[in-house]
């Protein structure tokens, strides 16, 4: 916020499994091991995401909001590398009887995998993970979930504002500060109440109103916001954020109340994604502010899942630590509904809006609201980086290329390119094979589809 002054045969599953098995990845264990690979092999996901590389800022942030110590913080990272891949592989593999997935333990260590299918239990686990049967897939959950998306449009949803998909009992949630509001919005939708759970919250999410991100700015000389992740569009440097912390045209100002920039694009309600370009005074680095005032790294735009170690830093609050809860969110806000965001364990508070989300070191999304504070606790939901990206055609600034969102082509030829935003289940071709987006990330060079299988499967 600114701050004011359809089964299939159990037999192409099985084919689905040992087609990919040599991609599997041995980690989930819990051990000091994972994520490294023999000599001459693949790299494993935690390798490919450079979990190794995480700074200590981030992981003192975690010790500190987590429980844990380092050593657990470090397997945990590892782990949930991991467990994204093995998720991306499965969901592939199991198809329409795929109903999510998360990770638990102190270090991640479990991988659950839902599925509405009891056939596939074996393929689940033969990955190294448990299996969880259910009765509605992860389809059927989101189909749901848009149709309370639609309602929404046309009904008032102050009183029930927070509404997700929630993997782990297998429903949609909707939070309501009366339970009648609740009712109300899944009988307008027409959502049928043996996929829905309805729970009571006391407070109303609110935006945290108020070029590292996290760090402070200021809108036309007045309310303040946090830096997102610095961007490039060509070879114009800029920064995501929140898109309600200002409309297009709005000027910026930074920390040090020099002139910055000015946002170029604002969507908010509906989603909470802006961009600001500045001016030749400032440079796009590829860091988030950390405790302390460290730079931590961002390597990439991979997403974390359910029960991943989160962490956020504001110009309010500074560097905090969570898990992602669910994925798949819809808020409401005074201002309207925001859908879809990802809700977190992780607190915030007003002139935090806008500021990084970030696991390991792949950035996540830029702060929209929540609730609580970081004296008692609360809830923080995030605009997703990824949707963002793709949006506005930006390019995520990373340690691991120029950042400057160009094509390095590549000998063979092929539709991949640096740059492009990914969403699992796209294809591609490199060097004259086809290859199947495992997980949502933006490309950069060097992420080539043959060089990370975290991220990417051959067909």
């Amino acid at each position: 916020m600114p701050h004011r002054p359809r089964h299939r045969h159990h037999r192409a599953v099985g084919a689905a499994v040992a087609a990919t098995a040599a991609l599997l990845v041995a980690g989930l264990s819990g051990s000091a091991s994972a994520g490294t690979a023999p000599v001459g092999s693949a790299p494993t996901a935690a390798e490919s995401l450079r979990t190794d590389a995480a700074p200590p800022a981030l992981l003192k942030a975690m010790q500190r909001d987590l429980g844990l110590d380092r050593g657990q913080a470090e397997r945990r990272l590892g782990n949930e590398a991991e467990a994204g891949a093995t998720a991306a592989r499965l969901r592939l593999a199991l198809g329409g009887d795929f109903a999510g997935a998360w990770v638990s333990g102190a270090e991640s260590g479990t991988l659950t995998v839902a599925t509405t299918d009891a056939g596939d239990v074996p393929a689940i686990e033969a990955r190294g993970a448990e299996a969880k049967v259910v009765r509605h897939s992860l389809a059927g959950l989101d189909a749901a979930k848009a149709r309370l998306d639609r309602a929404a449009t046309r009904h008032d949803t102050a009183d029930a504002p927070v509404w997700y998909v929630d993997t782990r009992t297998n429903t949609v949630v909707v939070e309501a500060i009366r339970p009648a509001a609740a009712r109300s919005l899944l009988a307008a939708a027409g959502v049928d109440r043996s996929l829905a759970r309805v729970e009571s919250r006391t407070e109303r999410p609110r935006t945290f109103y108020d070029l590292r991100g996290g760090e402070a700015y200021y809108i036309n000389n007045s309310s303040r916001c946090s830096i997102g992740f610095p961007v490039t569009k060509g070879t114009q440097q800029g920064f995501a954020t929140a898109g309600h912390c200002g409309r297009a045209g709005a000027a910026t100002t930074g920390a040090n109340r020099v002139a910055q920039g000015t946002f170029q694009g604002s969507v908010f309600p509906g989603r909470d994604m802006a961009w600001v370009a500045t001016n030749s005074s400032w440079t796009a680095t590829p860091y988030v502010l950390g405790a302390g005032g460290q730079n931590v790294q961002v390597t990439g735009s991979t997403a974390a899942p359910v029960g991943a170690s989160v962490c956020r830093s504001g110009s309010t609050t500074g560097w905090h630590c969570g898990t992602v809860a669910q994925l798949n969110t819809s808020v409401t806000y005074q201002e309207g509904t925001i859908s879809p965001v990802t809700r977190t364990t992780v607190c915030a508070e007003p002139g935090d809006s806008g500021g990084s989300f970030i696991s390991g070191s792949q950035a996540q999304g830029v702060t929209s609201g929540g609730s609580g504070d970081c004296r008692s606790g609360g809830e923080t939901f995030f605009q997703p980086i990824n949707a963002l990206l793709q949006n506005y055609g930006l390019t995520l600034k990373t340690t691991g290329g120029d950042g400057g969102g160009e094509d390095p082509g590549e000998p063979g030829g092929g539709t991949w390119a640096a740059g492009t935003v990914y969403q699992p289940g796209d294809t591609v071709t490199y060097s004259g094979a086809t290859y199947r987006c495992l997980q949502g990330h933006q490309a950069y060079a060097g992420w080539e589809p043959p060089n990370v299988p975290a991220l990417w499967q051959r067909v």
